[in-house]
C-alpha cells in the first residue's frame, strides 16, 4: 500500500490547498519584504559567511601587510569598522522587517487554526448529540459512566472559560 497521497485523497486535497495558501501570501508580499526577505535568505547562509570571513581577512592582511603606499585602511581599520557596523545596523533592521512578517504570518494561520478547531468541536457537539439520540430511539443504553461523559460532551464549549482556566493554571 502507498503511502504517497493520490491526487484524490483528503491528504492531496490538503497539500494543494495549503500550497495554494502559501503562494497567495507570497503574492501578498510587498516590495520592501520581498527585497527583504531576498537579503535575509542570502545572507543567513554559510556561503556568506564564509565570504565574509574571507573578505574581512583579505581587507585585515592588505592593510597590514601590503604595499605601504596601498593601504587605504591602517590599523585598527578604522574604515572597516565603520562598514560592518553600517552592516550591522541595515542586517538587524532586515532581519526584524522579515520576522515581523513571519509573526503576521504566524498569527493569520493561528486564528485559521482556531477557526477549525471550533468549527471541528462544534460539528462533534453535533455528532455527539445525534448519535445520542439515535442511541435513545434504537432503545441502547449507555453505562452511567458513559452516559455522563457524554452529556459532558455534548454541552457547547465555553472558549473563554477554557482560556480564563489556562490562564490560572499557568500563572
Amino acid at each position: 500500500m502507498s503511502t504517497r497521497p493520490t491526487a484524490t485523497s483528503a491528504a492531496a486535497r490538503n497539500v494543494d490547498e495549503i500550497a495554494r495558501l502559501e503562494r497567495s501570501e507570497a503574492a501578498a508580499l510587498t516590495v520592501s519584504e520581498k527585497i527583504s526577505l531576498a537579503i535575509t535568505s542570502a545572507v543567513g547562509t554559510f556561503t556568506c559567511a564564509a565570504l565574509h570571513v574571507a573578505l574581512l581577512a583579505g581587507w585585515c592582511a592588505w592593510n597590514t601587510a601590503g604595499p605601504a603606499g596601498l593601504r587605504f585602511d591602517p590599523y585598527p581599520f578604522g574604515l572597516l569598522t565603520m562598514f560592518v557596523s553600517m552592516e550591522g545596523v541595515v542586517l538587524a533592521i532586515l532581519v526584524l522587517i522579515t520576522q515581523n512578517r513571519m509573526t503576521e504570518q504566524t498569527d493569520r494561520r493561528d486564528h485559521l487554526e482556531l477557526q477549525v478547531n471550533l468549527l471541528a468541536e462544534q460539528e462533534m457537539t453535533m455528532v455527539l448529540r445525534m448519535l445520542g439520540r439515535m442511541s435513545d430511539h434504537l432503545g441502547i443504553a449507555p453505562d452511567d459512566r458513559e452516559r455522563d461523559e457524554a452529556r459532558e460532551l455534548m454541552e457547547e464549549t465555553n472558549v473563554y472559560e477554557l482560556m480564563e482556566e489556562l490562564r490560572r493554571k499557568f500563572r
